[in-house]
């Protein structure tokens, strides 16, 4: 296939690895790139092969998320990213770059954070990977859930949790809309941040609750806080906000296929069962993209 696009993705895991399988199904070549080297995947630390595979890259994608130093990509390899011959490149971000707006519903036009904390790193590897290529996408992704990850799993493994805050409310994506949102924007849209979330942000209480009543099993334990909580479901339950995705929509003539919480579960529970549950109780709104 002369002509087969290349796609290089840094951090294939759970959501770039999803969109890495889409691609690969039609019959792009695509180059993996994780820490240890693994079966048609790069080691991180292995500059010939991560040069050699972006000299040929038609595609660049990044799911790494940024540590106390910065972005450990661009750290060691963004030269070579910014001499790829690539037309388009994509990093996977989050929503918590807008921080606590107290339930309010935030776009692609409201300010980022600054400094310090996970979502000011964040934005600031955002700035970072658009100011190294002009082709940049970015695409900010609220709570992630899908198969393995998701309420169903964690009620199943008796993990779940419910937290007495009335007024908490957040967004949430099924990793599937994810990788169709990606997919769309290489063929539409232009460079620029596009906010990728459900069309009913809600209460953590209510999914947990929902997915109990799919699952017929008894409603999870309310706890008075989340500091009991692990860190990173505490930086969950500490921002409350709702994620409009109208850019995506119109630019990339995106619609997710699981519009809510309860589509996305409802088709989960058919093939969730407690031998593929998972245990960390904080999965859902995991960092790592």
């Amino acid at each position: 296939m002369p002509d087969q696009p290349h796609l290089v993705v840094f951090g294939p895991g759970y959501s770039a690895g999803r969109v890495a399988a889409l691609l690969a199904a039609r019959g792009w070549r695509v180059s993996g790139v994780r820490r240890a080297a693994r079966e048609r995947a790069i080691a991180i630390d292995d500059e010939p092969g991560i040069a050699a595979a972006l000299a040929t890259a038609t595609h660049i994608l990044s799911s790494v998320p940024p540590d106390r130093d910065g972005d450990p990509v661009l750290a060691r390899y963004a030269s070579a990213i910014a001499a790829a011959p690539a037309g388009w490149s994509g990093y996977l971000s989050s929503t918590g770059v807008y921080g606590d707006t107290n339930g309010a519903w935030v776009d692609e036009s409201a300010p980022v954070r600054v400094g310090e904390g996970r979502g000011g790193r964040r934005a600031a590897a955002e700035r970072a990977w658009s100011a190294l290529r002009p082709d940049m996408r970015v695409f900010r992704l609220p709570g992630i859930y899908g198969p393995g990850r998701s309420a169903l799993d964690r009620v199943a493994a008796g993990a779940a949790h419910r937290v007495d805050k009335p007024d908490h409310v957040f967004s949430r994506i099924h990793v599937d809309d994810i990788a169709a949102a990606v997919v769309a924007s290489l063929t539409r849209g232009r460079a620029g941040a596009y906010n990728i979330a459900d069309d009913r942000p809600a209460h953590g209480n209510d999914v947990v609750a929902f997915a109990a009543a799919l699952l017929r099993l008894p409603m999870p334990p309310m706890l008075p806080d989340e500091s009991s909580l692990s860190p990173m479901a505490r930086s969950f339950w500490a921002e409350s906000r709702r994620v409009a995705s109208g850019r995506a929509r119109r630019l990339l003539g995106w619609q997710p296929r699981y519009p809510d919480y309860r589509a996305g579960l409802r088709a989960l529970s058919a093939i969730t069962s407690p031998a593929s549950t998972s245990t960390d109780p904080s999965a859902a709104v995991a960092d790592q993209r």
